[in-house]
């Protein structure tokens, strides 16, 4: 899948491509919110989750930028292109 497909889908189907296809990668927790990384393919998703209301809020997806150099402080050694 690439992320064209991807961001084509309903959220719905969106939801169910990560979980059936992703690989989780990594999840940092600010405050009440949950924020999992996942990847697909050649792309990334990321999940907002909020853990006070158990609801997911958001879903982002892409393949490098501000959103993924969160996740990086963690791994120094690993660079993205």
């Amino acid at each position: 899948m690439t992320l064209y497909d991807f961001n084509i889908l309903s959220d719905l189907e969106k939801e169910d491509a990560v979980f059936r296809q992703g690989t989780f990668v990594d999840a940092i927790q600010v405050n009440e919110v949950k924020y999992c990384l996942y990847a697909i393919d050649m792309f990334f998703v990321e999940i907002e989750y909020d853990t006070k209301l158990e609801k997911l809020h958001n879903l982002k997806s892409f393949k490098k930028g501000y959103l993924l150099d969160r996740y990086l402080d963690k791994f120094p050694n690993i660079k993205i292109p």
